[in-house]
């Protein structure tokens, strides 16, 4: 199956009051590179959420984002601080004597003064809540995946499309190739016979020149292995998996046996089909990119 690096995922699960809804975007990178953003509290357990993602992504940048909403009632705690109640009423009762103040202290003047009661919101328990977090993330990844083999297998398609073009291309070719020596052997023939007052052309002199035209413009070599590459291609995307590296460099290869048929091939309708084959080539070379 191939894949694309380009796409989206959301999850969502919930646990003791708080829902924890999880975003997970991808894109384009030549490695696996995962970057979060979560509230503070998740801040300990970010490493393990990114080896969750890391194990299924192989390539691409996946940028994620956490959220926590409560959606229960939480009831938080009372602290009562015994000691700096004590520290108040002795302050108080020593001021109240100092001042000659009769008056007796009540539990009411002690809790109105600052921090004797506070309320506590209860302790986050990361060990708790991850079952729902690490939930919310497979979620998220699941349809980040779906996304990525659903775009990865249009690529595939229009590759194909391409592919099968450059084929067609090639094939023409080949064709024309011999006929390309044949055409220069008559032009020659003919402005040689245009230059000689006699009209006789030394035929082992017009041989040689021949042969070394059909030297540097053989493009047998060059066919051949860009027929290979074709076959590759079609192996490559045929087996899937984490193959868009593999698929970089055979462009990259497939590029250069163009642009050397296009040097070599003195001829116009071969040069008019290496140009449009380099577009298709290019098309495909900005498709690969996108794959995993």
């Amino acid at each position: 199956m191939i894949k694309s690096m380009t796409g989206y995922g959301r999850g969502e699960a919930s646990i003791e009051g708080r829902r924890f809804t999880v975003e997970l975007k991808s894109v384009n990178n030549r490695y696996c590179e995962v970057f979060l953003r979560q509230p503070r509290s998740l801040t300990p357990i970010e490493d393990k959420i990114k080896r969750s993602i890391q194990a299924k992504v192989t390539r691409g940048r996946v940028d994620g984002y956490i959220s926590i909403e409560e959606t229960g009632e939480i009831t938080p705690s009372v602290k009562v601080d015994k000691a700096l109640a004590v520290a108040y009423h002795n302050s108080m009762e020593e001021l109240a004597e100092y001042l000659s103040i009769k008056e007796k202290i009540s539990i009411k003047d002690l809790i109105s003064l600052p921090n004797v009661i506070s309320l506590e919101q209860p302790e986050e328990n990361l060990e708790l809540w991850y079952p729902a977090i690490q939930e919310a993330t497979e979620q998220a990844l699941e349809a980040l995946l779906a996304m990525r083999q659903t775009e990865g297998e249009r690529l595939k398609e229009d590759i194909l499309n391409r592919k099968a073009t450059i084929g067609h291309l090639t094939m023409k070719i080949t064709e024309r190739a011999p006929l390309v020596v044949q055409e220069y052997r008559d032009k020659l023939s003919q402005r040689l016979s245009e230059w000689l007052d006699n009209g006789i052309i030394d035929e082992t002199r017009l041989a040689a020149e021949i042969a070394i035209f059909a030297d540097r413009a053989d493009i047998s070599e060059e066919i051949v292995r860009l027929n290979s590459h074709l076959l590759q291609l079609d192996q490559f995307l045929s087996e899937g998996g984490s193959v868009g590296r593999k698929l970089d460099f055979l462009v990259q290869e497939m590029n250069r046996e163009i642009n050397t048929i296009g040097s070599k091939a003195n001829d116009l309708a071969i040069t008019n089909a290496v140009v449009n084959a380099k577009s298709e080539l290019e098309k495909i070379r900005e498709q690969v990119q996108n794959i995993e």
